[in-house]
């Protein structure tokens, strides 16, 4: 076999420590080695089993007033309908050579929606969760139950679930869409199948409570009609009313001397599947923090990677060696290992609840479901 520029295998001689000295009979092995698509692993190990992650994605911030007029533009020039499916703008991390992920696993769009639009029906084997940080308006409709949307609402859909959405208001609306579109792709498991081409006018209506909330949002609570672990979450919608009592009571206990708060002045809940007490969806974790106004957080690596939005608030959040002052609706990664942590700065004028507030999902139960978790923190040196 003649030696080509293009052939997929190439293998240099090259004198380096922990390489075998250059020869022509090297030379020739290594040619022995291309013909036959064969890599020796003394070759590659440092890039293939290095000390720590080394991720390929890097620590970027998005800002939200730039994604949601760039949205609203497209909102007037790019059509929702059959083929196209979703007006759905996707973060591309700048270390991933122009893929339009997030991180190597997870998937971060803003999604716009014109008044009296629908996003046509389909399902697909990713899982996918909508999370809303400003507005009203939008019901969602999975297996025909029509849930409405509003701000600090987060929407949890388990993969191959029919789903569309309606405009109902006469304002446009925007919100971020999580995916594990980037692990199913690396990992060939994905499938898709388009639905109908309309919803019915009953999926049209407007109730307060979906079916799905009715039957399953009771907390501590399970229909004894329904037994059984589930993959995924049946509750479609988690309110932010429930998510904000949760939050505020865990720095009120801090405040009253109690235990609740994972450390000073750092509240934090879980989003999870009521019929198994574990996460809401198979590969991806969902949570909710509250910083205190002048509290910061320890740093954290973990193995895995996350996305998170600024709720409300405002701080200071520092990824690697980056920095950025953030406020409402701003959105970053942080890859895996690298060290994570965030100043709250907020204050009345700029949040509800006076803290800074950050929701983050992340890839954790891939990397729980392999054995592959891990975490430290500075000042405790655990892992």
């Amino acid at each position: 076999m003649t030696h080509t520029a293009n052939h997929p295998v190439r293998l240099a001689v090259v004198d380096a420590p922990d390489q075998p000295p250059p020869s022509p009979a090297l030379e020739e092995l290594y040619r022995g080695f291309e013909r036959e698509l064969l890599i020796p692993l003394w070759t590659e190990i440092g890039d293939l089993m290095p000390p720590h992650p080394r991720s390929k994605a890097v620590p970027h911030l998005w800002r939200w007033r730039s994604l949601l007029a760039l949205a609203e533009r497209a909102g007037h020039l790019v059509p929702v309908g059959r083929g196209g499916e979703r007006r759905a703008i996707a973060l591309a991390n700048p270390g991933l050579g122009g893929r339009p992920f997030a991180t190597p696993t997870l998937w971060a769009a803003i999604q716009y929606l014109m008044p009296g639009e629908d996003a046509p029906e389909h399902r697909h084997t990713q899982h996918a969760f909508r999370f809303v940080v400003e507005g009203e308006g939008v019901w969602t409709v999975v297996g025909r139950d029509p849930v409405p949307m509003r701000r600090g609402d987060f929407l949890p859909q388990v993969g191959w679930n029919w789903h569309a959405h309606h405009n109902g208001a006469a304002e446009p609306m925007a919100w971020i869409d999580g995916l594990d579109i980037p692990f199913q792709y690396a990992v060939d498991a994905q499938f898709f199948e388009f639905g109908r081409d309309r919803i019915s006018d009953a999926e049209r209506t407007t109730p307060d409570r979906s079916r799905s909330e009715r039957l399953w949002g009771h907390p501590g609570l399970r229909p004894v009609s329904a037994p059984g672990p589930r993959p995924g979450t049946p509750l479609l919608a988690y309110r932010w009313a429930d998510t904000d009592r949760a939050l505020a009571d865990q720095l009120d206990l801090e405040a009253e001397g109690y235990a609740g708060t994972v450390e000073p002045g750092h509240a934090a809940v879980r989003y999870t599947n009521p019929t198994t007490g574990g996460d809401v969806l198979p590969t991806i974790r969902a949570e909710m923090h509250r910083i205190r106004t002048g509290a910061e957080t320890a740093p954290r690596r973990e193995a895995g990677s996350s996305v998170f939005q600024v709720f409300d608030g405002s701080g200071r959040v520092t990824v690697g060696d980056r920095s950025w002052s953030v406020t409402r609706g701003d959105l970053f990664v942080v890859p895996s290992w690298q060290p994570f942590s965030a100043r709250s700065e907020a204050s009345a004028s700029d949040s509800d609840s006076g803290a800074l507030d950050l929701f983050r999902f992340s890839d954790g139960p891939v990397f729980e479901a392999l054995h592959l978790d891990r975490v430290t923190v500075e000042g405790n040196g655990k892992a």
